[in-house]
């Protein structure tokens, strides 16, 4: 009778500590710094946000190459003109693209996807694999490219890069504010979008590269003081338009790539927890260098505008090239696929 007690209680306490322990790396796994409170995005790159979930319910081609898609939920977050969405392709791959559809339009998203054949695979795979009644992975929108109160703005978009600029067009419109847009691209037909822009008349100036050659961004410069510039589109067509504006002029920037990498030079990083310093070359980036010793380390997009690979900086001078994390980020992170050292070295708490 003792003997079966005894194992009754022994029983019982395993039973015990096996729960202790699942509940345990459930709390962990929420949290990695646990038991400090969960972070929205937690420092080591991690986010545990619940991801949300959409339906393609609808699959167009608006131009040559572009591919439209409708999502919609009734768990989609509200979201504001120059906002964009992470998007979990089938292979996993995170890919960003601007909300263009509009706001008001509540449970319902629209993206669209220039495909691009020499790129790195994601445009292949959604144009390939992104169908009407599949259901798609997201992230909650996020938004550096926030349009600003103004009674008149100018509005430069180039290809694809008009996705952002369409709902702030009929953001500053319901306003009242005054505004123009330049819109270029290779050929009318490879413009996406001009049927919703022809109501606007005179305020669009189009301009297809076959007809016209490269955009002429001479009114640019007669911008009126004070007038913010909004501009997405390729790097050189963004360099051009900063050329081009008055001193002073305030420009908005929207990059769906990332800018050009200025002179780099080898330092050196520490891992704090893992005891290990590592070199980092000029020709390679932070990220490749940790994941020489640390294979497991998460990253996605690898050009700074996903926010997988941000991690927690100890010491050192960080050269941030990302056009993601905020000022406050920027002060205790990096983002490792992109940014270096300023200086010789740095540490992280890695």
């Amino acid at each position: 009778m003792r003997r079966a007690l005894k194992v009754t209680a022994v029983a019982g306490a395993a039973g015990v500590a096996w729960a202790a322990k699942r509940a345990l790396h459930g709390r962990i796994g929420k949290s990695p710094l646990w038991p400090l409170p969960a972070l929205e995005t937690p420092v080591s790159g991690y986010s545990p946000r619940r991801p949300l979930r959409a339906l393609i319910v609808s699959r167009t081609e608006p131009a040559e190459g572009v591919l439209q898609l409708t999502l919609q939920s009734p768990e989609l977050p509200a979201w504001t003109p120059g906002a964009h969405v992470d998007v979990t392709l089938p292979s996993g791959l995170v890919r960003q693209y601007s909300l263009c559809g509009d706001p008001a339009d509540g449970g319902t998203y629209r993206i669209a996807i220039r495909l691009v054949q020499d790129g790195r695979g994601g445009s292949r795979e959604a144009h390939a694999q992104l169908v009407e009644g599949a259901e798609l992975e997201l992230r909650p929108p996020r938004n550096r490219f926030e349009l600003v109160p103004a009674s008149s703005y100018v509005f430069v978009a180039g290809g694809i890069g008009i996705t952002p600029i369409l709902p702030m067009l009929r953001a500053a419109t319901a306003a009242g504010a005054d505004w123009t847009l330049l819109y270029g691209g290779r050929s009318r037909a490879s413009m996406p979008f001009l049927p919703e822009l022809s109501p606007y008349g005179d305020r669009v100036t189009i301009l297809p590269q076959d007809e016209t050659g490269l955009p002429d961004l001479s009114p640019l410069s007669t911008t009126r003081p004070g007038t913010p510039v909004y501009c997405c589109g390729p790097d050189p067509l963004m360099r051009a338009v900063e050329a081009a504006v008055p001193s002073g002029t305030p420009v908005h920037l929207e990059r769906f790539t990332p800018a050009a990498p200025g002179p780099a030079k080898a330092f050196t990083v520490e891992l704090h927890r893992s005891g290990r310093t590592l070199e980092v070359g000029p020709t390679e980036t932070t990220l490749a260098a940790v994941r020489r010793a640390l294979p497991n380390t998460p990253y996605s997009c690898g050009q700074g505008f996903c926010g997988t690979c941000q991690h927690r900086v100890l010491s050192g001078e960080v050269d941030h090239r990302d056009d993601l994390l905020t000022d406050r980020e920027r002060e205790d992170s990096m983002l490792l696929c992109v940014s270096r050292a300023k200086g010789d070295h740095l540490t992280l708490d890695l």
